[in-house]
């Protein structure tokens, strides 16, 4: 093949067409790469490059592979690459190919040294801790802001919002929590009938319930729903530019959204995980009465006299702590979810994944202290 079959024509000022003529068969041997390039040399200001292939003749993979090796010097070069003179077969595998290259350069990058990626993901959560603590100062600050009745807060949002997380969740509280109590009282009652000890599923239920796992399970019921719903609320107010406008306004999306989401959800945390124990007491009751046929009287009694005001008080704080942590995550992700309908969806996964997370360290810790004051 010929070098007359590719002529490049410099076109003043940015411009450079190249005329395609003749057979551009493989097994013939395609032209020289190096014209063009040449081209690139002699006038380095070429943005764009666009062909004329009405003499082109009969064609096959060897033009398809000189697009691409010329598609890949553009870009290199930052030339615009304007196909719409090719032919359609042309433009389309020259498509396909580009596609395959960028998913091989792709696959280079994600195949990179272990150490490179464990420095990456180091660098990744330095940089989002930096970001978390500083929204806990702004939230802190708002709190103080509230505390001195300086705050924005809209007050019927916060009432809205309480009326989210606690009325509205007692359905779902009240199912799980009884089936609990169930799970524990039938546990517990195949091996304390071996030994005619099956009054004492009254204390395994009670202590358990009031103790940790009624704020345990509310926890994690309220990270999946109300933590989860915080992070896709805030995350699609993000998406829309909503917390933008807020800003522009002079308004602190802190204050006017995340703060009354995080006291509604400490206030009626305590207040779920209360009515948790009780149903889950009452779980264990149907166990204790129907299955063990222990009187009802006697059961009551037995967990009254099991369940210790010690145990009470760390369910508590178990809740409390919990709310600050399911609020804080849900509410974080949200205001840090990116601009897209997938990343909504990312924010409000990590929302429940953090939530559940931090749940199960903050009951190991509480759990550890409580033993070290004999709690």
């Amino acid at each position: 093949m010929s070098e007359e079959q590719l002529t490049p024509v410099y076109q003043p000022p940015d411009k450079l067409l190249l005329k395609i003529s003749g057979d551009w068969r493989i097994a013939s041997g395609t032209p020289s790469f190096e014209e063009v390039i040449s081209q690139f040399k002699s006038h380095n200001n070429i943005s764009r490059i666009f062909f004329d292939t009405s003499a082109l003749g009969d064609w096959d993979s060897g033009l398809a592979a000189f697009l691409l090796k010329l598609s890949k010097e553009c870009a290199g070069r930052n030339i615009t690459l304007a196909v719409e003179g090719l032919p359609q077969g042309a433009q389309k595998l020259l498509a396909l190919a580009r596609t395959v290259h960028e998913k091989n350069e792709a696959m280079q990058k994600i195949a990179e040294p272990a150490l490179a990626r464990i420095g990456t993901k180091v660098i990744a959560i330095k940089e989002e801790l930096v970001v978390f603590f500083d929204f806990l100062g702004e939230l802190s600050y708002s709190f103080m802001r509230l505390i001195t009745g300086k705050s924005s807060m809209r007050w019927p949002d916060f009432f809205v919002i309480v009326q989210s997380c606690g009325a509205q969740a007692f359905p779902l509280v009240s199912l799980i929590s009884v089936l609990v109590g169930l799970i524990l009282a039938f546990v517990g009652a195949m091996q304390l009938k071996m030994f005619g000890a099956q009054i004492f599923v009254a204390d395994i239920v009670g202590i358990a319930m009031v103790r940790v796992m009624g704020a345990i399970m509310t926890g994690i019921i309220m990270t999946g729903r109300t933590g989860a719903s915080f992070a896709a609320e805030l995350g699609i107010m993000q998406t829309n530019e909503e917390i933008d406008a807020l800003k522009t306004l002079g308004i602190s999306p802190i204050e006017h959204l995340v703060l009354p989401r995080v006291l509604a959800l400490v206030l009626m945390m305590p207040l779920l995980t209360l009515y948790a124990n009780l149903m889950g007491i009452l779980g264990g009751y149907i166990i204790g009465v129907g299955m063990l046929e222990l009187n009802p009287i006697e059961y009551f009694t037995r967990t009254q006299e099991a369940v210790a005001i010690n145990n009470l008080w760390v369910g508590l704080v178990h809740s409390v702590v919990f709310g600050i942590i399911i609020a804080i995550s849900g509410c974080f992700r949200g205001i840090q979810c990116g601009r897209s309908a997938s990343a909504v969806g990312e924010s409000t996964t990590a929302a429940v994944v953090n939530g559940i997370t931090n749940i199960v360290i903050a009951t190991a810790i509480i759990t550890y202290i409580c033993q070290l004051l004999g709690v």
